[in-house]
């Protein structure tokens, strides 16, 4: 019978011996993950690849969901770093915003079993059984606001910067399903962030 999953996050690590368990279970996760299909993966070899006992993985991730979901957000979190680092010369934040979906596309679709995994587990989570999934989209919301040099987003910003993500997960899916190729993704995703996202461009806080 499957784990009953309870209503919480995974349990943060308070130590610097803690924090090095929670980064080897994430990175096994991963590169578990990256090998075969989400089905296949389980937890005890997570657990024994890691190097920690299944009772802490579980305390950590009471749930494949919640482990798969937890790597996304890590995921995310390494995205924004390579992007804080990226030196580029100054672009509109649509086009900004786009480049840094465009990249997001690419690492995802290196691993398409991990991207699998990780989509797949999100887009079936509930928020109020694990609350990761809000984490990972705020996470990714501000992540693009960054890309787009926003601080403090409208209401209406907000809300056109979802719709695209929404959109960039769909073209993401089709594209792990074998029907869209890369080129068509970034074809695509470019019309939808000019479309979407062109108000971006001329508002006063853009204007040199």
């Amino acid at each position: 019978m499957p784990r009953i999953a309870e209503a919480r996050d995974a349990a943060e690590p308070s130590s610097v011996e803690q924090r090095a368990r929670h980064e080897r279970i994430l990175k096994a996760a991963a590169h578990l993950g990256a090998g075969k299909d989400l089905e296949r993966v389980q937890m005890q070899e997570v657990a024994k690849l890691a190097g920690v006992a299944v009772g802490t993985l579980y305390r950590y991730f009471p749930s494949k969901t919640h482990l798969f979901v937890a790597v996304m957000v890590d995921q995310i979190g390494q995205m924004g770093i390579q992007l804080s680092r990226r030196s580029s010369t100054p672009t509109s934040p649509s086009d900004s915003v786009c480049d840094a979906l465009l990249q997001a596309t690419r690492a995802l679709l290196r691993t398409p079993l991990l991207a699998t995994a990780m989509i797949q587990s999100a887009a079936t989570s509930n928020a109020a059984i694990i609350p990761d999934v809000a984490k990972m989209d705020k996470q990714f919301d501000r992540l693009l606001l960054d890309a787009a040099g926003i601080e403090k987003p409208t209401l209406l910003e907000v809300t056109v910067l979802r719709l695209v993500v929404a959109l960039w997960f769909g073209l993401v899916q089709s594209a792990l399903n074998g029907r869209t190729s890369i080129p068509e993704i970034e074809s695509d995703l470019r019309v939808a962030c000019d479309r979407l996202l062109g108000d971006l461009n001329g508002s006063p806080r853009y204007r040199a």
